[in-house]
């Protein structure tokens, strides 16, 4: 039975300490599983060395867990994504959506086992009312912001500002996901880097106040790229 110091201070440092044990705790068990399907209170608390129901002290249930156990790997991305954009050129936001999406993509080739943890495994179900609170949070309001900052600054875009970054948000994670699982070593950082341009370039004008140009027919590096992969030596042509 776990003893407490009689100090409120010493208390407090206590209940932090412990905290980190039973969140890194957590972050191993994901990392051995590669799922939280398998997570449970009780094998956490055995993880750590106390009984289930000290969790209940730290912790509301499954899902607060699992959310403060990838909390950081969230918020690495978000600064990522934040000095990309700081990075690029401060007088053109297109620019720095641009770079926050490359900063994306190549977080999610170089870390591909904590990307899956984030983003491609099954996470504890919440409740609608609680899915604002989810550390993704930082990686939409990243992007959303860039976006609101184009609009602002009279680059049109394609859809509200919401849904744009919803798509752009969809789009980035389903190429590093291809990436992962589908062309490995068949694809590179420059093809995903290439996608992601087009993305940015189908939600945000090419300048303030310029309307968006169709492009439908024309050829690009990208393009010419997925043919190779699809063993396709020229672009489709119209069906009979």
């Amino acid at each position: 039975m776990e003893t407490r110091p009689a100090g409120g201070g010493q208390r407090d440092g206590q209940g932090s300490r412990r905290r980190r044990e039973i969140v890194a705790a957590v972050q191993r068990l994901l990392g051995e599983w590669g799922s939280s399907d398998r997570l449970t209170m009780r094998a956490v608390a055995m993880e750590v060395g106390i009984s289930a129901p000290s969790i209940y002290l730290h912790f509301t249930d499954k899902t607060e867990l699992v959310w403060a156990a990838l909390e950081d790997r969230y918020g690495d991305l978000a600064a990522r994504m934040a000095a990309a954009a700081r990075d690029g050129d401060e007088a053109d936001p297109r620019a720095r959506v641009r770079a926050q999406a490359y900063a994306y993509c190549r977080f999610g080739m170089s870390s591909p086992g904590h990307y899956r943890l984030m983003f491609e495994v099954h996470q504890p179900t919440a409740e609608p009312s609680r899915i604002s609170g989810h550390p993704a949070r930082h990686i939409s309001a990243s992007l959303r912001a860039g976006l609101h900052s184009c609009e602002e600054n009279g680059f049109g875009l394609s859809l509200p500002v919401d849904q744009a970054t919803h798509t752009l948000w969809a789009g980035l994670h389903g190429m590093v996901s291809l990436h992962h699982n589908l062309y490995r070593d068949e694809s590179s950082e420059e093809l995903i880097l290439q996608l992601a341009d087009g993305l940015v370039d189908s939600l945000v004008a090419g300048a303030p106040g310029a309307p968006f140009i169709a492009a439908s027919g024309s050829e690009t590096e990208a393009s010419r790229r997925i043919r190779e992969i699809r063993g396709t030596p020229e672009p489709d042509g119209p069906r009979p």
